[in-house]
């Protein structure tokens, strides 16, 4: 009882403070269970994350799900991942039906300014922490300064520079002293069991919905079931392919409301996926009100999230067997090389977003880069995260501390007209 009450106090305040997207929440949950509480070692953080990175869905949740699995089993993994997206999901439910009778919810994106530009500061803490623990060699920092580099100047696809990270960490020497111990034993029927299992969970709702003739909210759980399964580098590579298919082939937003969606989800605590809760209910609102708009986001959910339980429950016992197999631990420590960088493009790309209002893409050749029009910096929200980072670093507050004083005061700046 007392392992499952500090589940629910660690991964609830983790739930609650996970704003930011995946490199806040990688931040978040390194200092919670690594160097807080030492639920996770370092090394087993950082094989943990890499494996995840490889999977569809939201890397940051399934590897609460994850750390919750490893410190009491399925039970664990259960409230671990619930507690991470359940209080943003509540949040996205309330900002959906509001957004619908209103839609205008400055004040709370003004208070939510404060929040992003403290978690830049976090992010940017932790970036630094995890790098010094997981960058030991000339090639670990190779690897990782070439994913930084394939993600935000060439734009190459997410799989690929994992898979070519992991083929590095095979041939190049020495990118992390492997110490290779006795396998861990794993069974082969455990996974096929699991997965069988979920797979009948994930299509259970979706079933329902066809036998009782709502069309409506059979397309909606067939196609984010779809879209759960090719969420590979997390939600912003497959934000294109929403917007299009949800403004374009099924008509349920308009461009405009998938932006404010997209804006509104990036301002709440946990994944940024959520985004798809709101998109299902905006569609809800318009096919059928708020009973059909309430049932378009439960099922949104379930079908999302469903599937990362199903793959770290079915797989999360590889992580203690690949300890053992120096070819694939190599491979590993390549991918954890390069989260490294990934974690460094996400942070780049949240902090440009954060701090300026508009940023654009060139194409310079076969280079695309991300820059922003610094014409439109935000110095407000500039002093917000210089404020956050002396509250921080300098003056060692907590992080719902500084949280509630940077919200506070970007409340009062967007009040007087400064924000």
């Amino acid at each position: 009882m007392r392992r499952t009450g500090e589940l629910f106090t660690v991964f609830g305040r983790i739930g609650l403070l996970s704003f930011g997207g995946p490199a806040a929440q990688i931040a978040l949950m390194h200092k919670e269970l690594v160097e807080d509480r030492n639920w996770l070692t370092e090394s087993q953080f950082l094989r943990a994350l890499s494996f995840c990175m490889l999977l569809p869905g939201p890397e940051a949740m399934q590897l609460a799900t994850y750390a919750g699995w490893r410190r009491q089993g399925n039970i664990g993994g259960l409230i671990a991942g619930c507690l991470f997206f359940v209080p943003g999901a509540i949040v996205i439910l309330g900002l959906a039906l509001a957004y619908g009778a209103y839609a205008d919810l400055s004040v709370v994106q003004a208070a939510f300014a404060g929040i992003k530009a403290t978690v830049v500061v976090i992010v940017i803490n932790a970036l630094r922490k995890v790098a010094s623990k997981a960058l030991k060699t000339n090639a670990s920092y190779g690897i990782a300064v070439f994913s930084f580099v394939a993600l935000f100047v060439l734009d190459l696809p997410y799989p690929l520079v994992i898979f070519l990270a992991a083929l590095a960490g095979i041939w190049l020497p020495k990118v992390e002293t492997i110490a290779v111990s006795e396998p861990a034993p794993y069974h082969p029927t455990h996974f096929f069991k699991v997965l069988g299992i979920g797979s009948l969970l994930w299509a259970a709702p979706v079933v329902v919905a066809w036998l009782l003739g709502a069309s409506f909210l059979v397309d909606v759980g067939l196609y984010f079931s779809k879209l759960a399964v090719v969420t590979f580098g997390g939600a912003y590579a497959v934000l294109a392919y929403m917007t299009q298919t949800v403004v374009g082939d099924f008509g349920w937003l308009t461009t405009g409301e998938m932006i404010d969606a997209l804006g509104l989800a990036e301002t709440t605590p946990g994944p940024l996926i959520l985004v798809t809760q709101f998109v299902a209910m905006l569609a809800g609102l318009s096919q059928g009100g708020i009973g059909t708009a309430l049932l378009a986001g439960l099922l949104t959910l379930w079908v999302t999230f469903v599937p990362c339980f199903i793959w770290i429950f079915a797989g999360a016992p590889l992580i203690d067997w690949l300890e053992g197999q120096a070819k694939l631990q190599a491979a590993l420590s390549g991918i954890t090389a390069a989260v490294v960088g990934v974690i460094a493009n996400l942070s780049l790309w949240f902090a440009m977003h954060v701090f300026f209002q508009n940023v654009v893409q060139a194409e310079v050749g076969p280079l695309r880069i991300s820059s922003p029009d610094f014409v439109t910096v935000q110095w407000a929200v500039v002093a917000l995260a210089l404020l956050a980072g002396a509250l921080i670093l300098w003056r060692g507050f907590g992080i719902v501390s500084t949280l509630a004083i940077t919200a506070g005061t970007a409340l009062i700046l967007s009040l007087v007209g400064m924000l």
